[in-house]
């Protein structure tokens, strides 16, 4: 998903090796690097009782707020359970959502928060946690959707110009669904997307619904409009999107131990209550059979 921004969000957008800033907790000093480099990131998280994060400033996802605090769904769920294993103090960096797991594995933060969809092509380059949470995609369309888009499908019978975020996986829909190249815009930030569609430079944007939903209310006085819900299908089978926590394949005892606390979450009620300001409901629990391994596989 991914998955950036809007118009009172504008300072958002960061370089790549943009300062960390202190989710919870003390201020704390950023370092160039992560917090376990080099070793075990839980035994070396515990004892420093921090740990360093990767967001892309995705609302509801990861974003910072208007104070200059690191929030959203994946971050305050991240800091429940870290707290459950000993980790009491987050620090955040944000990044393009293309570059969150090459600075993964070059060490500058040591998970990402950032609701990333698990796929298989992202499995090879990192380990996801259990499923988070699951979400559908939808369109963002002009007041009235005048081009009657409601799948990937109609954009390419329609030759409709589509707007998507750079390296989330509603590109890789629209290529499945026959959406030539040419027609379909890349833009870095949700901002953009919005205004791609009021401006009429596309006939629609396509994102996760949460996202989308969230960008409307923020934006009540854009004349757009959220379609209705769906799976994407690719191959003839419709996608459950799901998404997770990220973690370099050498941190297993972190990604174990991290995704014990959050099943623990899903189950004792705790992660609705976490998740429910930023517009997830029970409905985005993952349904039980939905594993990392058979997103990873799919």
């Amino acid at each position: 998903m991914t998955g950036r921004t809007w118009s009172r969000r504008e300072f958002f957008r960061r370089s790549a090796v943009a300062g960390a800033v202190v989710l919870g907790g003390p201020a704390l000093i950023s370092a160039c690097t992560s917090t376990g480099a080099g070793g075990n990131v839980l035994d070396t998280a515990r004892g420093a009782g921090r740990i360093k994060i990767g967001i892309a400033g995705e609302e509801p996802y990861g974003f910072t707020d208007a104070s200059g605090k690191v929030t959203g769904e994946a971050p305050e769920v991240a800091r429940a359970v870290l707290k459950s294993i000993g980790i009491n103090d987050v620090e955040a960096e944000q990044v393009e959502f293309g570059q969150l797991i090459p600075a993964l594995n070059a060490n500058q933060y040591d998970m990402v928060c950032a609701g990333m969809n698990i796929t298989p092509a992202r499995c090879q380059q990192a380990t996801f946690s259990i499923p988070d949470y699951s979400a559908k995609t939808a369109f963002l369309v002009p007041k009235g959707n005048p081009q009657g888009i409601t799948t990937f499908q109609d954009v390419a019978s329609k030759n409709a110009q589509l707007a998507v975020l750079g390296a989330a996986v509603e590109q890789g829909y629209a290529k499945d669904a026959g959406v030539p190249d040419a027609d379909v815009q890349v833009f870095p930030d949700q901002n953009a997307l919005l205004q791609a569609v009021t401006a009429g430079r596309v006939g629609a944007a396509a994102l996760t619904d949460i996202s989308l939903k969230w960008l409307v209310t923020k934006n009540r006085s854009a004349n757009v409009e959220v379609t209705e819900s769906f799976d994407p299908v690719q191959g003839g089978q419709p996608v459950v999107s799901a998404g997770g926590f990220v973690f370099r394949k050498a941190d297993g005892p972190l990604v174990q131990a991290f995704d014990t606390a959050l099943d623990t979450l899903h189950k004792n009620g705790q992660w609705v209550a976490i998740a429910q300001p930023f517009g997830f409901t029970q409905a985005n629990l993952p349904a039980a059979d939905l594993t990392t391994e058979k997103l990873c596989a799919a």
